[in-house]
């Protein structure tokens, strides 16, 4: 992989770039006077509280984000709670199987993510030997290049006991001591807890906001008026309990998530909107060649990568388009992006096929946006278990012959029977598929019984054997005018701290010759603050200017910094470049006689100079994105003044 570089093409220094986000308090480490205090004995990884650039970048990131698909595509969004129930994550397959492989360092009492720590090893392997024989790496041949490479392009897709292999058979350490470890296992990634007093009733703070959507499904597709298809959104905060946080803002425990289910026909997954990103170049990294050995991805049209089946369906193809287009209107660069597929045995549980949107940063590809298939998964074990139907019915135009089993409880002898367990069964039942229905029916005729699963009964059993006086399976034909089905969900699923902080790597660079003078190149629509108000002098005279000017912008929506310090200029301006503020404006003594107003832009350094009522015009159209630099410096006469930024 080619080194990271800044926006101009220089090597990328992360100590530096690292030292100017956390000076201008983009972020910090969580309870960092603690942490420093030789009392404190907690685990404060991988938790950050971001400052107000940091704060003001993630909230206009999570509107663009808003914008570019609840608005425009009209979706449903909800807020759910945090906390949620062990069964709702018992039953949608989190509590068994949502887990990392991680080993211990017995001596040191450290516990290693397993694929991270194979990666970094063998990374640091290639880094040292490809540059020469030492005593502690020699100098590897070209067979030992290949296969590392090979393995590491390829990491993503081993299990535990691969891995434990692959330790074994490297050699592999703790880099932090170069002791042993002992083979992988797996730790579940949620943090767990109890609600009441009593301690009784776990609970766990949820891993994604998915489940929530999901669980409110019934009411989504009641409030869209049975409308299909149709997408559920959702901005909220999630946690995991990583094993060994790293690599800052990318792997933290807890963080701004926004995902959304796109709800779709199982029998054509088609999208109404896909004839609009045909032609968009997506640059893929499918599974054939990974498991070849490679890391190039292959650029393709939409249009292409659906009728070649390397994307499985429309409606995912045209989320892949619709996340490359809101990633480059944040500022991403184009050839910093590209959608890697999952590997067979990285695949979440619940997932049929999944592309994951990755940026290039100083850390390698980190992955940013998820875009799963996710089937029928969830909305068929959740509905499963509480028997709720989670389906859609739709009016078919003529009636069509259907023959299926078809289950029926004897309701006089079933409800004296049970009492108040009687509707949960009957639920039980009613939530069946067709091949549940053929397997009971042929145990029916054997043993004369069978057992249903339940949720949880009065006497706390989640069963009950029903014999064939209560229960009775057949085989029926009947004419159905109504076709019932469950969805099935594409979710793109978006990291908001990663696109955050991999954003800020992409747009970060200095001034020539000068890295001391750093500048973030944000976008206008999501730069923390729009407009720098330079008054050159403290002196009485400007301070009404600098308030009618300050609240102009503000009643137009247009945050912006007055800085009156008395800095130089240049210095002001320096500092500002360093938080990503697009443009500046500078008031001197000839706005004080005639009214005019010098206007900077960040990246150029340009200047025009006009009246303020044409300034503040300017700023308008290019924060709304009407008129872009070039056009205001073609209409407005540049500055040919003094250099503001000496």
């Amino acid at each position: 992989m080619a080194p990271m570089t800044t926006l101009k093409g220089e090597k990328f220094d992360r100590t530096l770039f690292e030292s100017v986000l956390k000076r201008r308090f983009f972020f910090t480490e969580s309870f960092e006077i603690y942490r420093l205090s030789p009392n404190f004995k907690g685990d404060n990884r991988g938790l950050f509280d971001y400052g107000p650039p940091g704060c003001a970048l993630q909230a206009n990131i999570v509107d663009a984000w808003r914008k570019h698909f609840v608005l425009e595509e009209n979706m449903l969004e909800v807020d759910c709670t945090v906390i949620t129930p062990e069964l709702v994550l018992k039953t949608s397959g989190h509590v068994d199987k949502f887990a990392d492989w991680m080993c211990k360092d017995p001596v040191k009492g450290e516990y290693l993510r397993a694929d991270h720590l194979v990666e970094s090893v063998l990374e640091s392997r290639l880094a040292r030997g490809l540059n020469g024989p030492s005593k502690d790496s020699p100098k590897l041949d070209e067979a030992n290049i290949a296969e590392y490479n090979d393995i590491l392009a390829k990491i993503d897709n081993y299990d535990g006991p691969e891995l434990a292999e692959l330790i074994r058979r490297f050699d592999i350490r703790n880099p932090d001591g170069n002791g042993e470890v002992l083979p992988p296992i797996p730790f579940n990634l949620m943090f767990k807890s109890t609600i009441g007093p009593s301690a009784a009733a776990p609970v766990y703070l949820r891993p994604e906001t998915a489940q929530g959507q999901f669980l409110n499904f019934r009411k989504l597709l009641e409030y869209n008026q049975g409308a299909m298809p149709f997408a559920s959104a959702s901005i909220g905060k999630s946690y995991r309990n990583e094993i060994s946080p790293r690599s800052g803002l990318l792997r933290v425990r807890e963080f701004l998530m926004a995902e959304i289910e796109h709800y779709v026909d199982p029998t054509q997954k088609k999208h109404e909107r896909f004839f609009e990103v045909l032609a968009i170049e997506l640059p893929l990294l499918d599974r054939e060649t990974q498991l070849a050995g490679k890391t190039t991805p292959r650029t393709i049209t939409v249009e292409q990568a659906v009728k070649s089946k390397t994307v499985g369906n429309e409606t995912l193809g045209y989320f892949l388009a619709r996340v490359l287009l809101f990633l480059l209107k944040l500022g991403v660069d184009p050839g910093k992006v590209r959608f890697r597929q999952h590997l067979a045995n990285e695949m979440a549980h619940y997932a049929t096929d999944c592309w994951d949107a990755e940026l290039l940063t100083s850390y390698g590809w980190i992955e940013c946006v998820g875009c799963a298939d996710r089937s029928a998964y969830d909305l068929t074990v959740h509905s499963k278990y509480t028997g709720t139907p989670l389906v859609v019915k739709q009016a078919l135009h003529e009636p069509v012959k259907v023959e299926e089993w078809q289950a029926t409880l004897d309701k006089k002898l079933v409800g004296p029977r049970f009492k108040r367990n009687a509707k949960t069964i009957q639920a039980s039942v009613d939530a069946l598929d067709q091949s549940s229905l053929e397997t009971l029916a042929a145990q029916l005729r054997e043993k004369g019984s069978v057992v249903i699963n339940t949720p949880a009964l009065s006497d706390g059993k989640t069963s009950v054997e029903l014999s064939s006086e209560l229960l009775k399976i057949e085989k029926t034909t009947r004419l159905q005018t109504i076709r019932e089905y469950t969805p099935n969900v594409i979710e793109p699923s978006f990291g908001i701290g990663r696109i955050l902080y991999s954003l800020l790597e992409q747009v970060y660079w200095h001034r020539p010759n000068d890295t001391a003078r750093a500048v973030l190149s944000l976008p206008l629509g999501v730069a923390p603050t729009k407009v720098l108000i330079v008054p050159l002098s403290s002196q009485p005279q400007f301070a009404p200017i600098v308030r009618r000017l300050s609240v102009r912008l503000r009643n137009l929506g247009i945050s912006n910094n007055v800085d009156s310090s008395s800095a130089s200029i240049g210095k002001r301006y320096a500092r500002n470049d360093e938080i990503g503020t697009p443009l500046g404006i500078t008031i001197d003594f000839d706005t004080v006689k005639d009214g005019s107003l010098t206007l900077r832009e960040r990246d150029t350094t340009a200047q025009v100079r006009a009246l303020e009522d044409d300034i503040v015009g300017a700023v308008k159209a290019l924060v709304d994105g009407a008129e872009a630099w070039e056009q205001v410096c073609q209409r407005l006469p540049a500055f040919t003044g003094r250099d503001q930024d000496d």
